[in-house]
């Protein structure tokens, strides 16, 4: 698609009137209709005030011409799971797990391979041969290339160590101690918990990306313990396999 029938399309798809896309991004709506003609393009200013008011890549509004990669797991970019700086603007270099809100969550390259091979494992390609891939491309990215001018010298490390030590604060009964915190999107955790009076309730942003682990439970079953935190909470949940059944034991604010 060009970049015309681009912006036509996310318009129309949210309801919006040309006029209502020219206020939002401060042109006129001569302009919006001379792009949606393909008489001209909007300048770098105005597709970052696009890509942040429709939701997707600069990539994606000048028709995709780029295969987008994540710069620090190198995992092909859409725009349903690309990253946001602090002010929410789509970030087409990072992923949701890599680089959440305007920060960073991996400053060892080791724990990101750990938490990677787990989930690029299948029948074809085993842990190990995963391992050798993350351990070749890594090196070749741009986050790990430039990571003593991006990283932020352990400071969000010294965060999740402090989480850490909080959650196992709590001494919730039965649930082993946590020793490690990975990047995860609200819209994969975000499970559904009845409540007392009978309703069900979700206490998560899926578009936000949380800090997490998935603990096995030393009593056996198919149970796990589940640990979610940010900068405002702490929850702690049990759930059966692929998250059924999920029942809330503590919400904590921070």
């Amino acid at each position: 698609m060009e970049t015309k029938d681009v912006l036509y399309e996310l318009r129309t798809k949210r309801g919006l009137t040309q006029d209502e896309v020219a206020e939002k991004v401060f042109v006129t709506r001569q302009a919006v209709s001379r792009w949606e003609t393909g008489e001209t393009v909007p300048n770098t200013e105005t597709l970052k005030l696009l890509s942040k008011l429709f939701g997707v890549s600069i990539n994606t509004l000048l028709g995709s011409p780029q295969k987008l990669v994540c710069q620090c797991c190198g995992m092909p970019l859409s725009d349903d799971i690309i990253s946001r700086d602090k002010d929410g603007t789509p970030n087409e270099t990072y992923c949701k797990w890599c680089y959440a809100d305007g920060t960073y969550t991996y400053s060892n390259m080791d724990d990101l391979i750990d938490v990677s091979v787990k989930h690029m494992a299948n029948e074809k390609f085993t842990e190990e041969q995963a391992r050798a891939y993350m351990k070749q491309i890594l090196p070749t990215l741009d986050y790990w290339k430039r990571y003593e001018e991006l990283g932020d010298h352990g400071e969000f490390e010294a965060f999740k160590q402090k989480l850490i030590g909080e959650i196992n604060d709590l001494h919730v009964e039965g649930m082993p101690p946590v020793t490690k915190l990975n990047a995860l999107v609200g819209s994969f955790v975000n499970l559904e918990y009845p409540l007392p009076g009978g309703e069900h309730a979700r206490f998560l942003d899926d578009g936000t990306t949380y800090l997490g682990a998935q603990l096995i439970s030393p009593f056996g079953g198919d149970r796990c313990f589940g640990v979610l935190a940010c900068m405002d909470f702490i929850l702690i949940c049990t759930y059966g396999k692929d998250g059924v059944d999920p029942e809330l034991l503590l919400y904590k604010k921070r």
